[in-house]
């Protein structure tokens, strides 16, 4: 019973993450941010006023696709939000941006996030490979290694965090003091923001469950050797 609930919550909880987040966009997508702008105008402005005029703004395809390339130095905004001037592709906008003005002052957490990049994938790629044949085959010392490259992948995840949570920060502070929401938009520019950060928390909360219970499962291997 208790391994029903377990995995019952491992689906559910980034499940609602999912739902809050959709319904918070569809909404607010809807609702026009008053000064007009659309989200590519929105995104130059708050580089040009942050200097960095070398950071590019483009289109890309897809919903909720919107991100910053560190590589490129680019600002890349979904259709929907590119064009549009709803209050969701303003805040959105800004969070990515926040991102770019996060790379140019060498935030210390998000220097650590690239860092773990390479480690992180190999831990998403290989772990369970190695923790499934070390089940199967009865060998401790490969579940423990699965669990290591697990263990790293989860770190980013954690690591995203407050990157995440400090881009949506800024977010706030450049659409409001740049004039482009009002004071009573600024709830609804939240709800946005937030609901976009509880995707990030979910996912790291379901990384940390999986992890303390193969931990848990490995030291039962361990008392059984």
């Amino acid at each position: 019973m208790g391994f029903i609930i377990y995995f019952a919550l491992i689906i559910i909880i980034p499940l609602f993450a999912q739902m809050k987040v959709k319904s918070a966009y569809k909404k607010y997508s809807k609702v026009t941010a008053s000064s007009g702008m659309t989200g590519a105008q929105v995104a130059r402005k708050i580089l040009d006023d942050n200097g960095l005029y070398h950071v590019g703004v483009e289109e890309t395809p897809g919903t909720l696709s919107d991100h910053y390339d560190p590589r490129s130095k680019t600002v890349r905004l979904s259709t929907n939000n590119y064009y549009g001037n709803s209050i969701a592709g303003a805040a959105v906008a800004a969070h990515e941006v926040g991102h770019a003005i996060q790379d140019q002052q060498e935030y210390a957490f998000l220097r650590f996030r690239h860092a773990l990049v390479p480690v992180a994938n190999i831990g998403s790629n290989f772990s369970w490979i190695l923790i499934l044949i070390g089940f199967f085959a009865s060998i401790s010392g490969l579940v423990l290694l699965g669990i290591v490259f697990m263990a790293a992948a989860v770190l980013f995840q954690l690591v995203t965090l407050p990157v995440e949570f400090d881009a949506s920060n800024r977010a706030m502070n450049e659409i409001v003091s740049a004039g482009i929401i009002r004071n009573d938009e600024e709830r609804e520019t939240r709800k946005v923001l937030n609901a976009a950060a509880l995707t990030y928390v979910a996912a790291a909360l379901v990384a940390v469950l999986e992890l303390v219970r193969l931990v848990l499962i490995y030291t039962g291997m361990q008392s059984e050797d």
